[in-house]
């Protein structure tokens, strides 16, 4: 499998990148019970888990995203929430 450079990063499949978070996550856990299984050929096995390493980078990637963004996020005095300056 060839992988490019994509929005979500380099070596993320510009498929994969398209892919929200729970699309990514359901089917990283589809491909690791596949090879769990042990029932795939060879060849097979070695696609899925090149599969599913990227889809692992996509999740970890939009986990560091969501963990930044509620980083961000502070209580004002008055009880309302707002983004941290940037400053």
């Amino acid at each position: 499998m060839t992988e490019t450079k994509s929005p979500a990063g380099p070596g993320v499949a510009p498929d994969v990148a398209a892919l929200s978070f729970e699309e990514a996550l359901a089917e990283l856990e589809r491909i690791v019970r596949g090879l769990e299984g042990g029932q795939l050929k060879l060849e097979e096995a070695i696609t899925a888990y090149e599969r599913g390493a990227a889809l692992r980078r996509h999740c970890e990637s939009k986990l560091a995203e969501a963990e930044a963004r509620v980083a961000a996020i502070v209580e004002r005095a008055d009880g309302t929430l707002g983004l941290r300056d940037s400053r």
